[in-house]
């Protein structure tokens, strides 16, 4: 059974750090990959990279409420209040290309996809809903879980790529719970979907020695009754053997 690390965020309650992942992907690798889940935390230093990748069969870059420091890719700086994770950041950027180098099977979701953009050299516009022309992609948080993870927008899947050889070239709905968006597509980087406003939102890395997929929107979710979020798991857990 393949061992697939999940990355966690960390979060300070009460002046102490956790480190955390959703449920929805634990289950996600147990039960749509058939795979034995493993957090892993983001800590200051970053765990050992070689040793991990040597014990791992894949890895899923999970989403979080923090944003990537503006820093990591020559961004303005942050405005004030904005949530982030420097110990995140540490962590998974260089993860990130130690796991592609190495041919190890990656799924990047959310944060996870923005994170594959910047750490192959990509930018992120932070505040995608006051770009003009762009669609305003966040979540009601208000709303109930089912509601924000809910269908939210369409993409468009873009034909030749992972996503089309799964489901072929077609319009699906998607939910959507992100601020940030790429702004500019890191090299080597192939785009798999768009929304209606052009964002992309999802990516592929088509030279890389294995499986590499991005995705903005969240296919953990309720990924059992999506047949959109059944095949990327079903692709993931082809690669992982």
């Amino acid at each position: 059974m393949p061992l697939v690390g999940i990355l966690c965020d960390s979060e300070i309650q009460d002046g102490m750090t956790y480190h955390r992942a959703g449920a929805e992907y634990i289950a996600a690798v147990r039960d749509g990959l058939d795979a034995l889940p493993l957090l892993v935390p983001v800590t200051l230093p970053p765990l050992d990279t070689g040793a991990l990748l040597a014990r791992l069969d894949g890895l899923l870059f999970t989403g979080a409420a923090s944003n990537i420091a503006p820093d990591c890719y020559g961004g303005a700086a942050p405005r004030p209040g904005t949530k982030q994770d420097a110990a995140r950041d540490a962590t998974t950027l260089p993860l990130l290309r130690a796991a592609i180098a190495a041919g190890l099977p990656t799924l990047c979701i959310c944060r996870g996809f923005e994170e594959l953009n910047v750490a192959l050299g990509g930018t992120l516009d932070p505040h995608v809903q006051e770009t003009p022309g762009r669609l305003d992609h966040r979540e009601d948080e208000a709303a109930a879980l089912d509601v924000q993870y809910g269908p939210a927008h369409a993409v468009t899947i873009a034909p030749g790529g992972l996503l089309a050889s799964w489901v072929g070239a077609q319009t699906v709905m998607v939910n959507s719970l992100n601020q940030q968006g790429i702004a500019q597509l890191a090299p080597g980087l192939r785009v798999e979907a768009r929304a209606p406003d052009g964002l992309i939102e999802a990516v592929s890395l088509p030279d890389s020695q294995g499986f590499v997929l991005g995705v903005q929107w969240h296919p953990e979710w309720d990924f059992a009754r999506d047949p959109l979020g059944r095949a990327i798991f079903a692709g993931f857990r082809q690669a992982l053997g």
